[in-house]
């Protein structure tokens, strides 16, 4: 006889209650619990079992029993999804990617899944048929004999397929169209994406199978699902950009197997997305000639050092209070950066309205950037122009000190290479340069008044 027991879920956080109430006691939210009947079966489960791994009995082990071995890792065509995995797909890792509808998501796990021509792929859709799929296949212009595609919902028959197919990489799409058997909610609740994540998070580590699972979005950016969804994968991806331009950044906001500050740069095309392996070069735009108010920034995402142009536009405010108009770039840091301007430099920012872009539609938060956004925005107040063979890489301090920042060498190499012919860095990162016979000029600077003479004299 089955047990049935009602509970209340946060459908913000995933909190849960025995009663209805009115405000989240963990997120604060206010008319987010549902009630959700659950049902506790005696009988055989539905979820994913290995009673051969689990038949004797585990016992614990000190840290000099266990035998370390070497890292294996699968290396998939696309070296972007390398990069922010850390080096290559980990076996046995559980990875969620979120991201907006139709910013590519469903594109990209396809793609990577038709690349892995070495591997038994499974790609389970819930929301595609299987002729939606093969020709959005055929439109990618690939094809894989080990590649195979099922649509299915129900967490009981995709697993009896797995046992069929025996699948090297399982992918998800998506986590919330999955449902389990063990709960009586619809699909999509909190209760079922937890249950359902952590039948296939049991599947992925008793196999050493990768799994990967595709996430929808709420309004506000965030992973839809409990909380508790992000701590139970290994890894969590957010694949961002505007549907309106064509690139697509993948950025790790969670690795357990790798770093957290990588990204990969994509740009959509009519036949997939093709991988960005020079990104400095779309990030700064081509112009017919000078300009004012834009300048070229050394910055670091990860391991990987880009140049990022940044445009600033400063006009006398129309109405009392200036607006601050920040893309890509903290509002706080930038109020700061202007208060900096005004108290150590002697610039009248208070009476100007100031806009500021980070070209490409990219996010930086490196404060190595902040002596270009300054310079930047000095070059539209007075209508100077900078030089496009010019990079600035330094950090700006209260005081109008410049600071070192970490990394230089990379930096300098990156504006090197795409041939810039001088660099303004703080001179308390000259002891950190160990390059030799730079063919780019290396300025360096105590103060930021310093650099506004060198500038513009």
């Amino acid at each position: 006889m089955a047990k049935t027991k009602t509970t209340f879920f946060c459908q913000s956080c995933g909190y849960e209650s025995a009663k209805w109430l009115g405000k989240c006691p963990s997120c604060s939210a206010w008319n987010t619990f549902v009630e959700e009947v659950i049902t506790k079966d005696e009988g055989p489960k539905t979820e994913w079992r290995q009673e051969s791994t689990r038949s004797k009995a585990m016992r614990a082990k000190t840290l000099n029993e266990i035998e370390s071995t070497e890292e294996i890792r699968i290396h998939s065509i696309d070296e972007e999804l390398n990069r922010v995995l850390g080096g290559g797909i980990v076996p046995g890792s559980l990875v969620l990617i979120g991201g907006e509808p139709g910013i590519g998501k469903s594109t990209l796990m396809l793609q990577v899944g038709l690349l892995l021509k070495k591997q038994r792929v499974l790609y389970v859709s819930g929301e595609e048929s299987e002729q939606q799929i093969k020709m959005r296949a055929e439109r990618l212009g690939n094809t894989s004999e080990n590649f195979y595609i099922l649509t299915e919902t129900n967490t009981k028959s995709i697993f009896l397929a797995i046992e069929t197919v025996e699948p090297h990489v399982l992918i998800i799409d998506s986590i919330q169209t999955l449902h389990s058997a063990q709960l009586d909610s619809t699909a999509g609740s909190i209760g079922q994406v937890r249950q359902c994540t952590g039948e296939l998070m049991k599947f992925a580590k008793e196999t050493a199978t990768p799994v990967f699972l595709i996430g929808h979005i709420t309004k506000d950016g965030m992973l839809a699902g409990p909380k508790v969804l992000e701590h139970m994968v290994d890894t969590v991806l957010q694949f961002e950009g505007d549907r309106h331009l064509a690139y697509r950044i993948l950025r790790t906001t969670k690795n357990r197997f790798g770093s957290t500050s990588e990204i990969g740069i994509y740009e959509m095309l009519g036949t997939g997305l093709r991988e960005v392996s020079n990104p400095s070069e779309i990030l700064i735009s081509q112009k017919d000639g000078p300009i004012s108010g834009v300048t070229i920034g050394a910055t670091i995402e990860g391991n990987r050092p880009l140049l990022i142009e940044i445009q600033s536009l400063v006009s006398p405010a129309s109405y009392g209070t200036p607006q601050r108009t920040p893309t890509g770039f903290d509002q706080k840091r930038l109020n700061m950066l202007l208060a900096v301007l005004e108290k150590r430099c002697g610039f009248r920012m208070g009476t100007q309205d100031v806009f500021l872009n980070m070209a490409g539609g990219i996010k930086v938060e490196d404060p190595a950037i902040d002596l270009a956004v300054c310079i930047s925005i000095i070059s539209s107040m007075e209508e100077i122009s900078i030089s496009d063979k010019i990079c600035f890489a330094a950090e700006v301090g209260l005081g109008g000190e410049l600071r070192a920042v970490n990394k230089i060498d990379q930096r300098i190499s990156e504006a090197e290479k795409l041939g810039f012919q001088e660099i303004y860095i703080s001179k308390y990162s000259q002891k950190a340069i160990g390059l030799k016979n730079t063919k780019i000029a290396i300025k360096s600077f105590g103060k930021l008044t310093e650099v506004f003479e060198d500038l513009f004299g």
